[in-house]
């Protein structure tokens, strides 16, 4: 196959899956804002363009690996217990209210670990991806560049991304996203410099763990998320 991104053949499979849902969920967005009149009717709508999702990129994900099993928030695929695909629309709620910035978290796992990471923004079409120990990377309009953290450290330098229920004390710029997928890879290519989360589903944010320490980053989950350019203490 020709390739569309620097990378193995499996990452542009995966892509490729990729690219053929989120045409689809394009179209979506477009419908989602014309409900906005019915908060709750465009929240049914989101939930079942998620299934759509999952339902739609599946058979192209069994082409890369037949095997494999599949992760979601909302359904577990059994596999062969060694290869997991881990799928996510992050960003939901701004998918809801007609906001553009959400986002489709894409992992392939083997035997415990992420070798493939992918963060697509279907409406501006930009993908960060990642291969295990091969760097990560932005990909837009047939341009692929490395990304990396930033450097900064001061406090009054830096900006951060929160995803908190409690007043906390912050640091920084404040930032409040609503798509920790998205937030995780700006973290990875230094256009945030840390992200601190509430505990999330490990689907959302499978794909950008592996992002931020590809991009040479620090990312811990213990009673907090915490991913950072490892310059910053938090």
């Amino acid at each position: 196959m020709e390739l569309l991104i620097k990378g193995s053949t499996e990452l542009n499979k995966m892509f490729m899956a990729l690219q053929r849902t989120a045409s689809g969920l394009r179209h979506d967005f477009g419908e989602v804002e014309n409900l906005q009149q019915s908060l709750r009717g465009a929240r049914d709508f989101v939930a079942r363009a998620s299934a759509r999702i999952e339902e739609s990129i599946l058979s192209d994900l069994l082409l890369v690996r037949p095997s494999a099993g599949l992760l979601t928030p909302n359904v577990t695929h059994d596999g062969d217990g060694r290869d997991e695909f881990v799928l996510a629309l992050s960003g939901a709620g701004n998918f809801v209210r007609g906001n553009p910035h959400f986002a489709i978290s894409l992992a392939l796992r083997s035997n415990d670990e992420t070798k493939i990471a992918l963060v697509y923004s279907p409406i501006d079409e930009r993908l960060y991806y990642a291969e295990s120990e091969r760097g990560a990377y932005v990909f837009s309009a047939y341009h692929s560049a490395r990304i990396r953290v930033s450097n900064l450290s001061e406090p009054s330098d830096v900006t951060v991304a929160y995803n908190t229920s409690d007043a906390r004390a912050t640091i920084g710029d404040v930032r409040r996203t609503g798509c920790p997928a998205l937030d995780l890879a700006w973290v990875a290519a230094g256009k945030f410099d840390a992200y601190v989360s509430d505990p999330l589903d490990f689907a959302e944010i499978a794909a950008g763990d592996l992002l931020v320490r590809e991009a040479g980053g620090k990312i811990q989950m213990d009673a907090d998320l915490v991913a950072s350019n490892g310059c910053i203490e938090l």
